[in-house]
């Protein structure tokens, strides 16, 4: 199995990654936007997430 950021050998320590430099560039890449999941939703749909009325 190779490294899937640089494509090197795995090691067991770190796998899927190769080292501790190439799993935080991949943590990084999540926690910056790096990666994202596809949404089935239209962009013009107002809000992400759907609040329903305010009750308070």
């Amino acid at each position: 199995m190779s490294c899937p950021i640089c494509a090197q050998e795995t090691d067991l320590k770190y796998r899927p990654f190769c080292s501790r430099r190439c799993a935080d560039i991949d943590l990084a890449r999540w926690m910056n936007g790096g990666y994202a999941v596809p949404s089935q939703r239209e962009d013009n749909e107002g809000s992400a997430i759907d609040e329903g009325p305010l009750t308070h």
